[in-house]
């Protein structure tokens, strides 16, 4: 049981690394095709936008998990996946195709079908394969639209907000439980044993004895990641192989170590905050991968 455990565990790294690459491979796409979240990269009000759409989109659903109205939850859920995928498809069409009509009907097409199969077949490794694209495709639109500083102080703030939320308020334990209940995929879904079903038996509550599988948010995925394709986009120093400056490199490193450190507590079977380790040693790693690059080079990489 407990090398099955391990194997389970070490699976999560392997999923952030896929979360990563894709992020990167996608951030030009998305470029090209003129897809951002903010209009100004450098302004620095970006991340507080951001966190106060968060807390208002974060009460609005826990006034329904209060109220009872859990399928209009899973509708809005839902919907901000199929928003998610139309997006990256239209980004991925582009890269072959030129009429815009026909980029429109394809994007369409395969945003329906991933929406479906979410939907109409919840099982973890559908949840885990589409939720893959679904994380890269978000972090690299959010890393794309903010220049680092303006990242790291979103950073800063989501790693404070998710400590208060799930140690003090525990408003967010709540909110991922109800979730789970309703089998909405935007959580990574990590078996422990080879029979395991999310369809059928779901994780259970959290807290309460043995889980038969490990999870763990896709926004703890996304955000390291924005600091990575950020990074990446923004910085002027060499890249490795034409694909990666060793900021990022650092920051991905970071990010793992970050993992490392959250895994090591959630084997204890609690729900833990996790862009605090998480968000931290990616901040961490990154200045560690700039300060390297601006030595080799001897050029400042935020010159």
């Amino acid at each position: 049981m407990e090398i099955r455990n391990c194997l389970s565990l070490l699976s999560m790294p392997l999923l952030l690394l896929a979360v990563e690459i894709g992020a990167i491979l996608l951030a030009l796409p998305l470029q090209n095709a003129g897809i951002s979240a903010f209009e100004d990269p450098s302004a620095y009000e970006n991340p507080l936008i951001f966190v106060g759409i968060l807390l208002i989109f974060t009460l609005f659903l826990l006034f329904l998990m209060r109220f009872g109205f859990r399928r209009i939850i899973a509708i809005i859920i839902i919907g901000s996946i199929f928003f998610t995928f139309v997006y990256i498809f239209t980004a991925l069409a582009a890269l072959t195709v030129e009429d815009a009509l026909l980029i429109t009907a394809l994007a369409l097409v395969a945003s329906v079908a991933a929406t479906a199969a979410l939907y109409l077949y919840p099982e973890w490794y559908v949840i885990d394969s589409l939720g893959i694209l679904i994380c890269a495709g978000v972090a690299s639109i959010f890393g794309v639209s903010l220049e680092v500083l303006p990242v790291i102080i979103l950073l800063v703030i989501l790693a404070t907000y998710d400590f208060i939320s799930v140690y003090k308020t525990k408003h967010m334990i709540t909110l991922a439980e109800g979730v789970m209940d309703l089998r909405m995929p935007i959580l990574f879904v990590i078996p422990k044993k080879s029979d395991y079903s999310f369809r059928r038996d779901g994780i259970g509550k959290l807290g309460e004895g043995e889980r038969s599988a490990y999870i763990i948010g896709m926004g703890d995925m996304i955000m390291p990641t924005v600091l990575v394709v950020s990074a990446n986009t923004f910085l002027h120093a060499d890249r490795m192989f034409g694909f990666l400056n060793l900021p990022a490199l650092g920051a991905i490193a970071g990010s793992l170590v970050g993992l490392a450190v959250l895994m090591s507590y959630v084997s204890k079977g609690k729900p833990q905050a996790g862009l605090p380790p998480l968000n931290g040693c990616t901040i961490l790693g990154f200045l560690l991968g700039a300060g390297l690059a601006a030595l080799i080079s001897g050029v400042p990489v935020f010159g």
